[in-house]
């Protein structure tokens, strides 16, 4: 039997996402009444432009005063899409304590202070969902945090910047350098004006932290993130992936060490094989590759951002949320029981592409293959070619240390016979 009493829904920011939330609980009111158990009240909006038109938004909702609207004590879900870390955060913890549950897209914040608003919201009884702030309309959070909860979770291997993946796709397959593939992604609407936070891999690395900390039930902050741009990825990288029947993609991994003691976390560009499900995936999508004890490889693949796909996470949030809501439970919080430290990104262990401008003469190959049997790092191949004095040397090894390649690299830059380290790219999904 449906209540008739309406579940009120306060939401904090109206923009891309917003805008699309609002829309779809008018347009889908009664299939969301449905699907809930009671209808469901879109009972005000906080906004920064109170003047600006927003089609089909009743402008008596509109209110530049969030603090009042998350106090108003009938509020029974706050959608928090402004983004940042403040206001966000006190806005967020506010609505806990005067009894509203609370659903955000908010990767930054969580990724930053999520252990923080999960005791917030423990304390009081409420839930935290946040779907939409990993890879857009994708449903992974979910899997992970329940369908995979009676599972050992190993690995997450992912595309979760939609931006960074048009321009690495086009670099790719139609050979442009960095900055043309960028000037074509910001003409389309792929990248913003500034798109530090995309090409320079802060935005996976958000995403990256908060993949770890609900895949390895621990806590895992941005801080923890090792994070590398792909401003730096050339053509000539390209071409020489593909000697090795490779492609391009800024990853986000999240691994389980070998003996399970300890958890990783990194962003950075990663030659992967051609053969791998995630070299396929082409233009703005995202995919998040899972390796797990029982279910053994699964694939989430969708849009990772825009209004309407964020919007459609944002809005399967909110019906978990008032379901929990209109029973008197809760839905899962944080599970940080393993507890498990983080290691630096010198004990991550992985294959590596080194690409060297050397004297051509005869004695260099020897040189660099010693410097690299010095430092404990097996070559698994190397190729070398040469012209009028100049040759371009390139090595890929077997798994090593970060650490022990990094030492590696410093020592061959003190070679008389090499000229410079052209580029380093690490080889993954082997």
């Amino acid at each position: 039997m449906m209540r008739t009493r309406p579940l009120k829904v306060a939401l904090l920011g109206c923009g891309v996402v917003g805008s699309e939330v609002a829309r779809i609980m008018t347009t889908h009111a009664d299939d969301l009444a449905a699907r809930i158990g009671a209808p469901v009240e879109l009972a005000g909006v906080a906004v920064r432009r109170p003047d600006k038109v927003r089609e089909g938004i009743d402008p008596a909702l509109v209110t530049t005063d969030a603090t009042a609207l998350v106090k108003r004590g009938d509020i029974d879900v706050v959608v928090e899409v402004i983004g940042g870390i403040e206001p966000a955060r006190t806005l967020i913890t506010t609505a806990f304590a005067h009894g509203a549950s609370v659903v955000s897209a908010n990767k930054a914040l969580l990724a930053q202070d999520g252990a923080a608003l999960h005791a917030v919201a423990e304390e009081h009884g409420k839930d935290l969902y946040y779907e939409a702030a990993v890879a857009g309309a994708i449903p992974l959070i979910r899997p992970l945090r329940e369908s995979l909860a009676g599972d050992k979770v190993n690995r997450v291997l992912g595309i979760v910047n939609g931006t960074t993946n048009f321009i690495l796709d086009a670099m790719d397959s139609t050979g442009a350098g960095y900055q043309e593939a960028l000037d074509e992604a910001t003409a389309l609407g792929y990248a913003e004006a500034d798109p530090t936070a995309d090409v320079e891999g802060f935005d996976a690395a958000a995403k990256a932290a908060i993949l770890a900390g609900i895949a390895f039930h621990t806590r895992v902050r941005l801080d923890d993130v090792y994070r590398e741009g792909m401003t730096e990825v050339t053509a000539a990288d390209f071409a020489s992936a593909k000697e090795m029947g490779c492609t391009i993609k800024l990853l986000a991994i999240c691994e389980r060490a070998a003996d399970g003691g300890s958890v990783t976390a990194r962003v950075h560009p990663a030659m992967i094989p051609l053969t791998h499900p995630l070299a396929s995936v082409r233009g703005a999508y995202n995919a998040v590759f899972v390796e797990s004890d029982a279910a053994g490889q699964l694939m989430f693949y969708g849009p990772g951002a825009g209004g309407s796909p964020t919007a459609s996470a944002v809005l399967g949030d909110l019906v978990a949320v008032c379901r929990n809501r209109l029973s008197n439970a809760t839905g899962p919080g944080e599970s940080a029981y393993a507890a498990l430290p983080v290691s630096s990104m010198g004990e991550v262990v992985t294959r590596y592409h080194i690409s060297l401008d050397v004297a051509d003469k005869p004695g260099v190959l020897a040189q660099v293959a010693t410097v690299f049997a010095e430092h404990g790092v097996s070559i698994d191949t190397v190729r070398q070619q040469g012209k009028d004095g100049e040759a371009s040397l390139v090595v890929v090894t077997h798994r090593a240390f970060d650490a022990a390649l990094t030492g590696t690299v410093e020592a061959l830059r003190k070679l008389d016979t090499v000229r410079g380290v052209a580029s380093i790219m690490r080889v993954e999904g082997e």
